[in-house]
């Protein structure tokens, strides 16, 4: 099963991919974690990541296509996987095609979750972080927050129609309770397949 969950930033789809993963068997393949990895190591590219992500800014799309294409290519990803964070842009989703292969996504699930409650959940991450003596991310806080957004909406909202014409889309609620989440997207991806 090849699975991309969709949503702006704060609206669950780290949790959500979890549970897929488990439910499903397939690896979670998250572009922020990934992107965090190169950043904790100090590489050239990590460095150059940081600084963009806490301008509030997006990768380029060369830069995230090579990492997810590494990452695809790993033996894990055989019978399928759950992208959160890719793509974020009509060229990262064309791009995705081609390395697929000929492979077809099964689904593409959108967390629908308001603004104001995207940036109530960055500042509680935040804030849960510090609280239990972890350093909170670079960039959960309201400022860089609201600049994702802005991002989002600009270069990744268009996605829904790209999908939806597809017939691969299915939107959820992102603000309804963790379980009911879960459960509509389980409903969803049976529904799509």
């Amino acid at each position: 099963m090849r699975l991309v969950l969709l949503g702006p930033p704060g609206a669950g789809k780290g949790t959500q991919a979890a549970i897929i993963s488990a439910r499903y068997n397939i690896p979670h393949l998250s572009t922020g974690d990934m992107l965090r990895s190169e950043i904790r190591a100090q590489t050239t590219l990590g460095r150059s990541i940081e600084q963009i992500l806490s301008n509030g800014g997006l990768v380029n799309d060369e830069i995230m296509i090579d990492v997810v294409a590494a990452r695809l290519s790993s033996p894990d990803t055989a019978a399928g996987f759950v992208l959160d964070g890719f793509p974020r842009t009509l060229g990262q989703a064309l791009a995705l095609e081609r390395i697929l292969a000929g492979q077809s996504l099964d689904a593409v699930i959108e967390l629908t979750v308001n603004e104001d409650e995207i940036i109530r959940r960055i500042v509680s991450r935040s804030i849960a972080s510090r609280a239990a003596g972890q350093p909170s991310r670079s960039d959960d806080n309201p400022e860089t927050a609201r600049r994702r957004l802005a991002a989002y909406f600009d270069e990744t909202a268009p996605l829904s129609d790209y999908y939806a014409e597809k017939s691969l889309l299915a939107r959820v609620d992102g603000l309804a309770p963790v379980d009911t989440v879960s459960g509509s997207i389980a409903a969803s991806i049976e529904g799509l397949r």
